[in-house]
């Protein structure tokens, strides 16, 4: 078989490259670069998870950039040209392979860059030569050996904050790190570091905090783990050591140089250490001013037998700090007893989330000068807490500070029993426990200032908490009133409730900060706050507010406007959001614009109604002046005998009858009654009776009078439509009296609509004027009888006896005029 010839790395490389070049290409066959338009008004781009495989188009007025965990693979001499004022660049995540050399020469501004967590082999200087702002670096998690030459960082003056280094890095060399003279935090990865000159470290003083993880060089180049920490160790400079593996006593040996230089302040990180090396650690840095010693996500590989420091001197330690231990042979570990020699002087103590269920109370006894005690989220108990407060007898009595939050406790009057004799304690946190109810009564230490009890699931508040407090946070529970006072409290926490309003001012006449975030409550105002009378500070967004008028009001013009400028909104009047009614909801309640009629309903309704009764009154006048409610009376009269007149025709239709109605009279005659004489002594005679004029060869006529020739039991007005429809003519006797009269008006009237309607002729009408009528006599509502009048030609009954006879030859021409055309 014959062997394949093999491909050498880096041209295995390139062509990776160039295929992820030509996929973008192929992506975007146009050539056109993407764009980001996530910017906010700060001019802060978040560009981040945005799958971009080349640096996309931003505003060139941008300030921050945040290009992390995107799929760049090269920056390009034209990809960030024309942002001179950008501040913030982020390129952390993603595969960046290539930085051309002029890259970074436009970004004048920027003060932070970061290029953690990429594909970079090698470092270029003329990356960051022109970057004399730069203040933070970010070059963590990249594979690069070494920092490469000429020095990379000669031109950054004001570098104020360093990372370098990762998995691949081998070597550290004098003039690395050239240019660099003092930071405030300098993080080097080099867990697999090979080769270190020394001193390459030393020029950068003063060093505010350093990072460093070494976990190759104290397993396998000790020398070099001494080299590195002698050029970092100052006394004032915090230490922090990562992935250590400190399980033999020879893996101890670089802190020689750390006793020596005299360091204070040490903090492990995912370290693994044993009895032996503990031990051994503390003899190394016996006498030494050791105050502070951090141990975070730390294995322990013992069982707890330290016997070998007890004559170590560590009368300067101050703080023990312990996160996340794990002991692993827990069930053969003896507790610390052996540490007694130890224990007596720190004044700080933590023991955090290291499933720890108990301290033995005699271990408690050892800590003497205890005045902050941290036990949370432990494992803790009220029975198991018994014993480590030694059953309440004030063993520790320069406690100032406990917390036992995020355990399994759940009585607060035990609580009470076993901390009351702790004379010196003012801050008490057990937020994150089993607590569900409060008893009425509890026994505290008089010198208790701060409680925390939030997180917990308390429905009520009774006595049993201490009128010393001046902070008390009961936040997150599921408390709906407050009725206990407190005279000194200056600050209370209560968000997270289910309050329905305010509590009492009155129970707290020193509160000057109220936090009530994220309750139910609908609304506040400004009786409400008066009864506070020094708050300064609230919070109370996030709540279900019903925007009434009265509400919005107060808020705008006494919260956020100049009414009460001694109080703040610490929250933001943002966070106060409308939650009904439904139109307004999720409306800024500082925004919400409420009208009139929303706002003084009843004023308005009261307003309304009186102008609404005014303009009614008016309008009645009006109408009355103008006799519309006689019109409309007629109308509906006139209608109702035009319906009673269609239904006889329809009658006649169904029984047959198609013919027209049969005309029985020459003339229906309107008068008023006080005409009646004449109506009787002239009119009929002359018309309807031949024997006075027996000269004449005349033909009586027949007459229709309202007297003699209406139905008696019919309505009047069937009377009359049933009496104009049966006669030729329509004679109207106007005089005075017929104007004036109601019965007249009332009666004839209702004919107009028939005859003076446009569907009739006008000469249907005749008009006998008794005496002499001006227009202006007749009323308004006689319209159509004064049109008639004006556009007619009326007979008028003569005063003088001789001329009576021509008026009454006239009216008859007039009545039989149809009679004659019909004739002809």
């Amino acid at each position: 078989m014959r062997q394949q010839p093999s491909i050498p790395s880096s041209t295995l490389l390139l062509l990776l490259l160039l295929l992820s070049l030509s996929w973008g290409q192929r992506s975007n066959p146009e050539g056109e670069k993407s764009s980001c338009n996530r910017c906010d008004q700060q001019l802060s781009c978040n560009c981040s998870y945005g799958g971009f495989d080349s640096v996309p188009t931003v505003t060139d007025q941008a300030l921050t950039l945040d290009l992390s965990f995107n799929q760049i693979s090269v920056v390009t001499d034209d990809d960030l040209r024309g942002h001179a004022g950008l501040r913030v660049l982020s390129l952390r995540g993603n595969r960046l392979v290539v930085i051309q050399p002029s890259a970074f020469v436009s970004l004048w501004s920027l003060e932070e860059l970061d290029l953690s967590e990429n594909q970079l082999t090698a470092l270029n200087y003329t990356w960051f030569n022109k970057l004399g702002a730069l203040q933070q670096l970010n070059l963590l998690t990249n594979p690069y050996r070494s920092l490469g030459s000429p020095a990379v960082f000669q031109g950054l003056v004001r570098l104020r904050r360093l990372g370098l280094g990762g998995a691949a890095l081998e070597e550290l060399r004098r003039g690395d790190l050239a240019g660099v003279t003092q930071l405030e935090e300098l993080t080097v990865q080099a867990n697999n570091l090979k080769r270190y000159e020394a001193g390459t470290l030393a020029d950068i003083w003063p060093l505010g905090r350093v990072s460093l993880s070494l976990r190759g060089p104290f397993l396998s180049n000790p020398a070099l783990a001494s080299a590195m920490l002698s050029d970092l160790s100052y006394p004032e400079t915090p230490m922090v050591l990562s992935d250590l593996h400190l399980i033999q006593n020879d893996s101890i040996n670089p802190f020689r140089e750390t006793a020596r230089r005299r360091v204070r302040f040490f903090t492990f990180r995912n370290v693994s250490v044993s009895d032996a090396a503990i031990s051994a650690l503390l003899n190394l840095t016996s006498g030494s001013p050791l105050s502070a010693l951090f141990m975070e996500d730390a294995k322990l590989f013992g069982i707890g037998r330290w016997e070998g420091a007890k004559r170590s001197d560590h009368k300067s330690i101050d703080e023990f700090f312990v996160r996340n231990m794990e002991i692993m042979n827990v069930f053969s570990f003896t507790s610390f007893l052996t540490l007694g020699f130890l224990l007596e002087y720190p004044r700080r103590v933590s023991v955090i989330g290291s499933k720890m269920f108990v301290v033995p109370c005699v271990s408690t006894r050892l800590l003497l000068n205890l005045q902050y005690l941290d036990l949370s989220d432990n494992l803790l108990t009220d029975l198991t807490l018994v014993e480590t407060l030694c059953n309440g007898d004030g063993t520790l009595k320069e406690l100032r500070v406990l917390n036992i939050s995020g355990n399994a406790l759940k009585s607060l009057s035990t609580l009470g029993r076993l901390v009351t004799k702790l004379a010196k304690l003012t801050h008490l946190d057990v937020s994150r426990n089993g607590y569900i109810s409060m008893p009425q009564g509890c026994s505290w230490p008089s010198t208790l200032r701060h409680l925390n009890l939030s997180w917990a699931k308390l429905t009520s508040v009774t006595p049993c908490l201490p009128t010393t407090l001046e902070v008390l946070d009961l936040s997150n529970n599921n408390l709906q009133s407050f009725s206990h006072a407190l005279p000194i409290l200056r600050e209370l926490y209560l968000a997270g409730n289910k309050f329905l309003r305010l509590p009492s001012g009155w129970l707290f006449p020193n509160l000057q900060t109220l936090i009530i975030q994220s309750n139910t409550l609908n609304m506040f105002g400004r009786s409400d706050l008066q009864s506070y009378r020094r708050l300064q500070n609230l919070e109370a967004g996030q709540n279900k507010f019903v925007c009434s008028c009265d509400f919005v009001s107060f808020f705008q013009s006494d919260i956020i406007g100049a009414g009460r400028r001694a109080m703040a909104l610490m929250d933001g009047p943002e966070s106060y959001v409308c939650d009904s009614p439904l139109y307004l909801q999720g409306e800024p309640v500082g925004q919400v614009r409420l009208s009139i009629v929303q706002c003084h309903l009843v004023v308005f309704v009261s307003v309304s109604c009186s102008i609404a009764l005014v303009m009614g009154i008016l309008l009645v006048v009006m109408l009355w002046r103008l006799h519309a409610f006689w019109y409309l009376k007629m109308m509906w009269a006139w209608l109702r005998a035009k319906r009673s007149s269609a239904s006889r025709r329809r009658r006649r239709h169904a029984e047959g009858d198609d013919s027209e109605p049969l005309l029985c009279y020459d003339a229906f005659v309107s008068y008023s009654e006080r005409d009646a004489g004449w109506v009787e002594n002239f009119l009929v005679p002359e018309l309807e009776d031949r024997r006075e004029n027996p000269e004449e060869d005349l033909q009586p006529l027949s007459l229709c009078l309202h007297k003699r020739d209406f139905l008696p039991g019919h309505w009047i007005v069937d009377n009359i439509m049933s009496a104009i429809e049966r006669s030729r003519r329509t004679i109207f006797i106007l005089s005075e009296n017929f104007v004036r009269s109601d019965w007249c008006r009332y009666e004839l009237d209702f004919s107009h609509f028939r005859l003076f309607d446009g569907n009739t002729d006008g000469d249907a009408a005749i008009l006998i004027l008794l005496e002499p009528l001006p227009q202006d006599n007749i009323p308004k509502r006689f319209f159509k009888l004064r049109k008639l009048m004006s556009s007619t030609t009326y007979l008028e009954w003569p005063q003088e006896e001789e001329r009576r006879a021509e008026f009454w030859r006239s009216l008859r021409d007039a009545l039989r005029g149809e009679e004659e055309e019909e004739e002809e």
